[in-house]
């Protein structure tokens, strides 16, 4: 039996549609909106992993190039590696719903979202995470609520839900929110530096459209949910957790209240846990993970209630503390701009790279392909966490963090027309605990600074955490890799000191209230406006010159019914300036042409070749002309690239001429004047030339 739920989302009808497809999984449900469809399967498998200390989840997105009705580019016709996109749409499932299930259930279990049909206007990454949830609540998969996921952004202040491509690319913010009936769980996006207010009402009309969606996916359940499966908590023997408190409850009370570095307080613990471990070896035989275990949750548990009774970190702040800061610039000699930012012991190297136009990255997907001009790579070493690991491969982590450190930045970038560069930001994470994607962002600022990029004004980032308890709370600024693990959320904030550029919030609780939201966003302005005051004590403001080693690159307007001109038959002409200037010269369809080389002087020439090809004749203006044919009435003249006029032998000189051969011969470069244009015909004068230059000789 096939069942069916609609929910209307500001003016827009979502579905989700159950047993249709997909019927030996645990449950799958299609989502549609307008004519975007996309089925998302949830599996589970049987048994339970044992000793592993972690949730197997794995969520998979894929959009199928012929759910736009297009062909697959690539050699094999056949889609490959997931792309950026899919990346990050899968973690923006993975993200809401891995906290809302309970913490003994170890059944690895998997989503599956891809995407059938494509109508270019409704984006099926939010409506994937929906359909994630809606198939997790019908199933048997022990899920504790369901969520909701939307989109929103605001155009001339108004804010629109689940908005279209098209109303996305003329808005000036753009967030992906999830939640449950009773909180936001997370957050996602970029702003043209709006304000915190702003971006709370952005949350607050979001969150009443999501209560829609959860509604419909517990009406869906209860008209043909499953049973849930029973999650067994583990009991653990009363005499080993009070061996275990009895061992290491007071050292581990010392050690917390200790101020110690990250790989310091690292040794101790491991020192600690070894300890107990050898004493309980022989009477708890197998039992190592759950002594781990309740070793890990007696730190947790004093590291929170010293913060939430003294207001104390682990390393000795208050809960509003920055780290100290420091910043070094240009210390890379043959990058085009590079930073050095190190906030406590997490720290950034950061390279500038300018390129051509060339250089633009080509992005294909379901929509138009499209070219992208500025990119940010971030980079998580192993050696960054003191370890050893496999090097080489991008993780979704790195980026699903670049991303976010990118679109911090983006607005600030000026425009093509003011300044015509590829730009490439490099992160390399040389230290990590805590908030490495935010040291990104305000070393990725700084870097632009010191390139010379004319950047309106600098970026800091800044990451929040929270230590709950019951009715208690505190926010913490600036968090250290600790409290980002022990702790209830990770909340990163980028911006300028006029407004939010990007955001980015993650829980590992089941909710999150607006008013705890609204007290950390104006904490994290705090910290934003420390550090960025910070940044421009040191660099307040772009290079005045571009590096000796970025590419000289210039720009001109051409008549897009000239660009011919300028390519020339088979390219001809364009191939010939680039070999003859050693330049590249690249021409958009709308008449913009960017010519790029190592020697500004070649580029000035290519330029004004360029201009030459494609100018329009101007009648008395002077021009540098070849003879190119000798006829007994007069020359046919070469006056500008391309273009001839007739030099009548009248207009050869203020004397009587008999014979063009006796002035000129085909070769010769003269100088001539347009005098007429008639039904497309060019009248040139040497004469009139002549004439001035006699009448000027006379005057002196």
């Amino acid at each position: 039996m096939i069942y069916k739920k609609e929910v209307e989302i500001d003016g827009k009808l979502i579905s989700i549609e159950y047993g249709r497809y997909a019927r030996q999984s645990n449950a799958a449900v299609m989502v549609t909106s307008g004519q975007t469809m996309v089925l998302v399967v949830v599996t589970m498998a049987k048994e339970a992993k044992e000793d592993i200390d972690f949730f197997p989840l794995s969520v998979e997105y894929r959009e199928k190039a012929f759910a736009a009705g297009k062909y697959p580019g690539g050699f094999f016709k056949r889609e490959g590696k997931p792309t950026e996109k899919e990346i990050l749409s899968a973690r923006l499932i993975d993200r809401p719903i891995r906290p809302l299930f309970s913490k003994s259930f170890k059944n690895e279990t998997q989503i599956i979202a891809q995407v059938y049909s494509y109508d270019g206007e409704n984006d099926p990454d939010v409506l994937a995470a929906v359909g994630a949830s809606a198939a997790l609540t019908v199933s048997d998969i022990p899920f504790l609520e369901p969520i909701g996921e939307v989109r929103v952004a605001r155009n001339d202040g108004k804010f629109l839900v689940n908005p279209t491509k098209q109303q996305i690319v003329n808005s000036d913010l753009e967030l992906t929110i999830a939640g449950t009936a009773s909180s936001i769980v997370m957050v996602e996006g970029e702003a043209q530096e709006i304000s915190e207010e702003d971006l709370l009402e952005a949350l607050r009309i979001s969150h009443d459209e999501i209560k829609k969606i959860v509604v419909v996916q517990n009406e869906l359940r209860a008209e043909c949910g499953k049973e849930k499966i029973v999650v067994e908590e583990k009991v653990i023997d009363e005499q080993l957790i009070k061996d275990v408190n009895d061992l290491a409850y007071e050292k581990y009370k010392t050690l917390v209240s200790t101020k110690l570095g990250k790989e310091e307080r690292a040794n101790s613990n491991s020192e600690l846990n070894a300890q107990v471990l050898d004493a309980l070896a022989e009477k708890y035989e197998g039992q190592e993970s759950v002594i781990k275990s309740l070793l890990h949750d007696i730190e947790k548990d004093l590291m929170r209630n010293q913060i939430l009774t003294d207001g104390l970190r682990l390393d000795g702040r208050i809960t509003t503390q920055i780290r100290p800061i420091t910043i070094e610039h240009g210390l890379l000699a043959r990058t085009h701009g590079s930073s050095l930012f190190t906030r406590g012991e997490t720290q950034s190297l950061t390279t500038l790279t300018l390129g051509t136009k060339s250089d633009e990255q080509i992005i294909d997907g379901l929509d138009e392909e499209y070219k992208k001009r500025f990119i940010l790579h971030y980079n998580f070493p192993p050696f960054s966490v003191g370890e050893v690991g496999r090097f080489g491969m991008t993780s979704r982590r790195e980026i699903g963090h670049g991303n976010l450190a990118e679109r911090a930045l983006k607005n600030i970038i000026p425009s093509e027309t003011i300044f015509p560069y590829s730009i490439r930001i490099n992160s390399d994470i040389m230290e990590s605990n805590g908030s490495s994607s935010m040291a990104t962002v305000c070393a990725g600022s700084l870097a632009l600074m010191d390139g010379g990029v004319p950047v309106k004004c600098a970026i800091a980032g800044i990451a929040m955490g929270l230590i709950t308890e019951n009715d208690k709370y505190s926010i913490l600024s600036d968090i250290s890799g600790n409290e980002d693990h022990l702790g209830d959320m990770d909340f990163k904030v980028a911006g300028s000191s006029n407004g939010i550029t990007a955001i980015q919030m993650d829980i590992k609780i089941q909710g999150l209230s607006l008013e705890i939201m609204e007290n950390a966003l104006k904490q994290a302005k705090d910290g934003r406006l420390e550090i960025l005051e910070k940044m421009n004590s040191v660099l307040p403001n772009p290079q005045n010159e571009l590096s000796v080693y970025a590419p000289k690159q210039l720009t001109t307007q051409i008549n897009p019914e000239k660009i011919g001109a300028v390519i020339g038959p088979g390219g001809k002409v364009i191939q010939g300036m680039q070999k003859e200037f050693g330049v590249d010269i690249s021409i958009e369809e709308d008449g913009r042409v960017f010519i790029s080389g190592q020697l500004k002087e070649n580029v000035l020439k290519a330029k004004a070749k360029i201009i030459g090809l494609t100018s329009e004749p101007e009648i008395g203006k002077v021009y540098e002309s070849k003879v190119v044919k000798i006829m007994d009435f007069g020359a046919f003249v070469e006056f500008m690239p391309n273009q001839q006029g007739l030099l009548h032998i009248s207009q050869i000189d203020t004397k009587r001429v008999n014979k063009v051969q006796d002035v000129l011969k085909e070769g010769d470069m003269i100088t001539v004047k347009l005098i007429k244009v008639e039904n497309g015909k060019y009248s040139l004068s040497r004469k009139v030339l002549l004439s001035d230059e006699e009448q000027k000789e006379k005057s002196e």
